[in-house]
């Protein structure tokens, strides 16, 4: 089963409170036809289209292909968290990598924050930026936890996380819940289907060409590549993987170490006056559960709740059922509130919860598996991906020595393998060890 049609329709938006507010184009072209150009991008999420702007400004001739729509995957549906340093915390990775290379990662995960920030101030993209993610714990030695991070961010990266006690934290976000948290003010959180196609814009006023419905069936690494789609071929002397989830079978090694995965969101019904019953501040707030709860208030005063995580091809057949279990749990109040929307996504995770940046071929890299991530390290990718094109391969090279294994269980397998972990994580979180 292709995960790019398996619970979609082909060319179309999910029936997301994303694409609900976003004003949508018609669709753009599919490659027809033979296409000569400089570099090939396959994929028009934030990675691709980060790759290509910034490719394109630097004069090179950019195609983009993307067998759907600009940011149908993850990038349009994701819970639109931007946040600092990498998917793992930074004492995790100093124990995983060293301090010095640990540094290394904080360091481009800051310049990856940053670069949103620029990119969205420069080309004028309205996708509601504000500042400030909260993390929060549902124990007291979660807490504790938390207030040590932040202790260590602040003594050993100058980074300041500002930190609540449980009072501190109940007047920010009001649910029995929570037992006290942190405040990354540096972090902050958007609307990502409108960053996306923001980002689409500026790559055609750059001069990059985006064809959209232009599936990529099969990659022949030569000198140069040639990417052949359903009604079109491209020859192209560079070639940038930007598919994160859906790469399919694209690249087998690629495929053995970033899975596939499907989160889901919902939206509620607008709040009103109970808004200040969930958050009284306009941040957005990530729980210490392994699979992690998230939420945030949109601009128009609805309760933006994500979590749920599935491992087949197939979303569940009632998305709402599966938000609103944990959203309850957080927010009893809201138990007569609807769910206007409800939608799934696919993501892609790495063993180790790093990105996978790798040169799959002398003339094709790769950049996938944000992990939950991906707003500021997708990004971020793109870019590193068209400066190592440029011939400077500093940070990718640095991201590209990340330690990576594959998936136990290989393609049939991994599914299965990683559902029993996560069931056993889940129950820890249930029970509270």
């Amino acid at each position: 089963m292709n995960l790019l049609y398996a619970n979609d329709t082909a060319g179309s938006y999910p029936d997301s409170w994303y694409a609900a507010t976003t004003p949508l184009a018609p669709p753009r072209a599919a490659l027809r036809g033979d296409v000569r150009a400089d570099v090939c991008v396959i994929g028009a999420g934030y990675t691709g289209l980060s790759a290509a702007l910034h490719l394109a400004k630097a004069g090179r001739r950019v195609v983009v292909v993307e067998a759907q729509r600009v940011g149908f995957g993850a990038s349009g549906r994701n819970g639109g968290q931007l946040g600092s340093g990498q998917r793992v915390e930074q004492p995790h990775l100093e124990a995983m990598l060293g301090q010095e290379d640990a540094r290394k990662l904080w360091d481009l995960g800051q310049d990856a924050k940053a670069l949103v920030k620029a990119l969205i101030a420069d080309h004028e993209i309205g996708c509601y930026l504000k500042p400030g993610i909260a993390w929060t714990a549902e124990s007291a030695s979660d807490v504790d936890d938390l207030h040590r991070y932040a202790d260590h961010m602040g003594m050993h990266y100058d980074y300041p996380v500002d930190v609540l006690s449980s009072e501190d934290f109940a007047a920010l976000c009001p649910s029995p819940a929570y037992k006290g948290g942190v405040v990354d003010w540096d972090a902050g959180h958007l609307h990502p289907l409108r960053y996306a196609l923001g980002l689409a814009q500026a790559v055609e006023a750059a001069g990059g060409v985006i064809h959209e419905n232009s599936a990529v069936a099969h990659v022949d690494h030569g000198t140069p590549a040639t990417i052949r789609t359903q009604d079109g071929t491209l020859v192209a002397d560079q070639v940038i993987f930007a598919c994160n989830g859906y790469l399919g079978g694209l690249d087998g090694r690629v495929a053995a170490r970033v899975m596939p995965i499907n989160n889901f969101v919902a939206a509620t019904a607008p709040l009103g006056d109970e808004a200040a019953r969930v958050l009284t501040r306009d941040i957005a707030v990530s729980d210490g559960r392994f699979v992690v709860n998230y939420f945030r208030l949109s601009h128009d005063g609805r309760l933006l709740f994500g979590g749920g995580e599935s491992y087949g091809y197939r979303f569940p057949s009632d998305i709402r059922t599966v938000i609103r279990k944990p959203m309850l749990q957080i927010f009893p109040h809201l138990a007569d509130v609807p769910l206007d929307y409800a939608w799934g996504g696919t993501l892609a995770i790495t063993m180790k919860r790093l990105p996978y940046l790798v040169r799959v071929a002398p003339n094709a890299l790769s950049a996938s598996g944000y992990s939950g991530h991906g707003v500021g390290t997708a990004t971020h990718a793109g870019k590193l991906m068209a400066d190592a094109i440029a011939g400077d391969s500093d940070g990718f090279d640095t991201m590209a020595a990340i330690p990576t294994v594959p998936f136990p269980g290989g393609p049939r397998m991994r599914s299965p393998l990683l559902a029993l972990a996560m069931t056993w994580y889940s129950l820890r979180d249930r029970i509270g060890i």
